[in-house]
């Protein structure tokens, strides 16, 4: 074997790693060489195009389909206040074999800015650029006797005939609907065209139930009072008024006119005060077959109504169906 120098040894094996690193150099430079020289067969439009679409979809979300997106449906909120005027009206309380008693030619009264004050609460319903849709509105009103009127009589109270004439307040301790002349009707509403008028007029009418406070007492019958809520029959409402856009709230200025026969059961129940447990004792007794011990009071309340508030409005997405 021949001995070869150290040196020498050395400088062999250098050369072989410079040899292996070149020719990786060059194969990689022929090879971007090849890549840039040789022509795509994709025009570089139709690869921009791909790599922009590739991009677009890996950054943004798809956007739905005419049909996907469907429509958008107006909702509105609010709430209102104002003043109420009730006709003068006639009352009569019968309650067989005892009393068989009618007033009239006396007035109610509203008091509306006196707690509980006059209020309201409704919602609105639109389809996109519609001319008509639905509301459900709930009205807290009051009426109230004035005690110191001069009211016509006749008839018997208790088995005796009563005088022609006297005070509400000779005859009666309390005579009110004060904690609600309450009414929850479903509405039919038209609006006009939007357009470039700063108001928006509309018109509606609708049906529902009465839901009234009853606060009764007789002076003739001392320590007897019915204090409850009741269902006193159903109610209707006309209604037309003007709306006043400002962005996704509008300000209204309505007039109304409600008209409410009432039919309610003197109970003689005098600490009711939540709705649902007084609802349920009336309709409990009802259907039970047991009469009032006080007898039943008819009376029927026409009120006219001035009232002004805000609405809130959102949007919800309604899907079309093809």
């Amino acid at each position: 074997m021949v001995a070869v120098p150290a040196g020498l040894s050395r400088a062999v094996k250098l050369g072989r790693r410079i040899n292996r690193d070149g020719a990786a150099a060059v194969l990689g430079l022929t090879a971007l060489v090849t890549w840039i020289a040789v022509p795509s067969p994709f025009p570089v439009s139709v690869q921009a195009n791909t790599q922009m679409e590739e991009r677009t979809a890996a950054t943004e979300p798809a956007q739905p389909s005419e049909a996907e997106r469907g429509v958008r449906r107006e909702h509105k909120f609010g709430g209102y206040g104002g003043v109420s005027y009730t006709h003068p009206s006639t009352v009569r309380i019968v309650n067989p074999g005892v009393t068989d008693l009618t007033v009239s030619d006396f007035n109610w009264i509203g008091r509306p800015f006196k707690a509980p004050i006059y209020y309201g609460l409704r919602t609105q319903h639109w389809l996109p650029d519609a001319l008509t849709g639905t509301m459900v509105d709930f009205t807290h009103a009051k009426a109230i006797a004035v005690k110191e009127d001069v009211a016509t009589l006749s008839g018997i109270l208790n088995g005796e005939p009563v005088p022609p004439k006297a005070k509400v307040g000779e005859v009666f301790r309390h005579l009110e609907f004060s904690h609600g002349h309450n009414m929850l009707t479903l509405n039919g509403m038209v609006r006009a065209p939007a357009s470039w008028l700063p108001v928006r007029p509309y018109f509606g009418i609708g049906a529902g139930a009465s839901f009234p406070h009853t606060e009764v007492g007789l002076v003739a019958e001392q320590g007897k009072r019915t204090y409850e809520y009741q269902f006193a029959g159903f109610a209707g409402q006309v209604l037309a008024g003007i709306e006043i856009p400002l962005g996704r709230t509008s300000l209204f200025f309505e007039y109304k006119f409600s008209y409410a026969p009432y039919s309610v059961p003197l109970s003689h129940e005098h600490y009711g005060w939540v709705f649902v447990t007084d609802v349920w004792r009336q309709f409990r007794a009802w259907w039970n077959g047991e009469k009032p011990p006080g007898g039943t009071l008819t009376t029927t309340l026409a009120t006219h109504h001035a009232i002004s508030g805000l609405m809130v409005r959102t949007n919800s997405a309604v899907p079309v169906k093809k």
